[in-house]
């Protein structure tokens, strides 16, 4: 059962996640007037009016952000083909929600992805055991710091293969994986991500 105070967190919530300065004039609008709108139902009584029209608010944000950390995905290194960035976004009633962007690189038989996970609570306890040094050493992988990042990287020389996961500020979660390629152009990669502007995210 949905009470007022689940009503009034949730408000706070989506009202207090939405980057202002980072939305257009039209997202905008269409945020806040269904902000608005769920304020309007909830003093109404409408308590599930409220709660529905908060949930689309938090989409249209979560929608918004997926767009701008598409643009964090790097371009192709030198030699290589990139093919245009996917975004996903899941409402509260998948998984908790979550942010998710990707691209794929290729060069010949080599290919690279890159993943970019935020906010979905599922992540909590997988971040918790990447940022764990033993978790590394369990699952086969070593530690390594890129770009001032905590990275596991589990890499077969024999297989040319492998993948790199990286935490970024405790909220995202990067993971590049690689086959047919060099250690070098793997790490290059994670290394091209904006994990600055990424984390202001």
């Amino acid at each position: 059962m949905i009470t007022p105070r689940t009503v009034l967190f949730l408000l706070v919530l989506a009202v207090c996640c939405l980057p202002m300065q980072a939305i257009g004039a039209e997202d905008q609008d269409d945020v806040l007037t269904t902000v608005n709108e769920a304020v309007k139902q909830y003093k109404a009584g409408d308590l599930a009016g409220a709660a529905s029209n908060l949930d689309y608010a938090s989409q249209l944000v979560r929608q918004k952000k997926s767009e701008r950390m598409k643009d964090l995905l790097p371009e192709p290194l030198a030699g290589w083909d990139g093919k245009p960035a996917n975004a996903q976004t899941l409402g509260t009633a998948v998984f908790g929600g979550g942010v998710t962007v990707s691209r794929e690189y290729k060069k010949g038989d080599a290919k690279v992805s890159i993943e970019i996970v935020s906010d979905s609570p599922v992540l909590q306890s997988v971040m918790m055991m990447l940022n764990n040094p033993m978790f590394a050493g369990a699952s086969g992988g070593t530690l390594k710091t890129i770009k001032g990042q905590r990275a596991i990287i589990k890499y077969d020389n024999g297989m040319r293969s492998g993948d790199i996961n990286i935490v970024v500020a405790g909220r995202f979660m990067i993971t590049l994986k690689g086959s047919r390629v060099d250690l070098q152009s793997l790490i290059a990669y994670a290394e091209a991500v904006d994990f600055v502007s990424l984390s202001r995210n």
